[in-house]
């Protein structure tokens, strides 16, 4: 029994070596990537994976604050990895997908509290139109005020590897591209993907569009060598029961969980939902 036990304590200490030793690779491999947060709603009503509450965001935006972290736009970021300019100590993106009310009426007056840069990738179709999304002189305001960065995320929220042809695809990125330029007077250079998805043919029309880069909700750092139309984001949703505390583990441990959480879920789409449940991801 004593021998059993011993080669159990013996197991448990090589598998914790093991995983600090693997957290340590990870963290070294990935030094120069860049958080860039993925946000959509931030409210008190909805209870759902897309959604944070007002106070639990407000938290989260003093942390970096209160922790030297500096917002930049995508477009610092490419220009820092292109161009060699410059970027500051800690450097963090937050982005809004789809362009909820609720970015103008919680999250923007918390940024401007703090005074935090944020992009958000807005569905064009949408704005103005249904009364959960901004309205034209919403988004003008936020964009004028030199924190919010109001970028594309197509014109109906189409998953574009689902479209039925290249001139739907052409339409979803060119059009929503143009329907930003004209009402906000601005270029628009960055597009995040509706649901992550893309591939050859969508990557080569969103250039063709005139986009410089763009976002996925593929879990982890942006970095200097990743396609500049596949870039990773850390995603802030996904879960009902969401802390400060989950907050700063993927904030700081990006490198650490992100392979975990694709193991996690390849495991579940594969139908091993019992093996899944065993790792532990924030």
């Amino acid at each position: 029994m004593k021998a059993l036990f011993k080669r159990l304590i013996i197991a448990a200490v090589s598998l914790l070596l093991l995983f600090i030793a693997f957290g340590a690779y990870q963290m070294h491999k990935h030094a120069s990537g860049v958080p860039v947060l993925n946000y959509h709603q931030i409210n008190d009503r909805d209870e759902n994976a897309l959604t944070i509450h007002t106070d639990q965001f407000e938290a989260e935006m003093k942390y970096l604050a209160d922790n030297g972290y500096h917002t930049i736009t995508p477009a610092e970021l490419i220009a820092a990895w292109d161009e060699g300019t410059e970027l500051p100590e800690k450097p963090v993106i937050i982005t809004f997908d789809d362009g909820y009310v609720d970015n103008y009426k919680n999250a923007y007056p918390i940024l401007q509290k703090y005074g935090l840069k944020g992009t958000i990738f807005i569905v064009s179709d949408y704005i103005g139109t249904y009364p959960n999304y901004l309205t034209w002189a919403m988004a003008e305001e936020m964009q004028s005020s030199g924190l919010i960065d109001i970028e594309s995320h197509t014109l109906s929220h189409a998953q574009l590897d689902q479209l039925n042809s290249h001139e739907e695809l052409d339409h979803q990125l060119r059009d929503s591209k143009q329907a930003i330029d004209w009402h906000l007077k601005k270029d628009v250079r960055f597009i995040a993907y509706p649901c992550g998805a893309f591939n050859d043919a969508i990557e080569e029309s969103t250039l063709s569009a005139g986009y410089k880069g763009a976002f996925t909700v593929h879990y982890g750092l942006a970095e200097p060598h990743e396609n500049r139309l596949q870039l990773d984001r850390v995603p802030i949703f996904g879960s009902n029961s969401h802390t400060l505390l989950r907050f700063k583990l993927r904030l700081l441990y990006a490198p650490i969980f992100a392979p975990l959480d694709e193991l996690q879920r390849n495991l579940r789409s594969d139908g091993h939902e019992f093996f899944a449940r065993l790792l532990l991801v924030p």
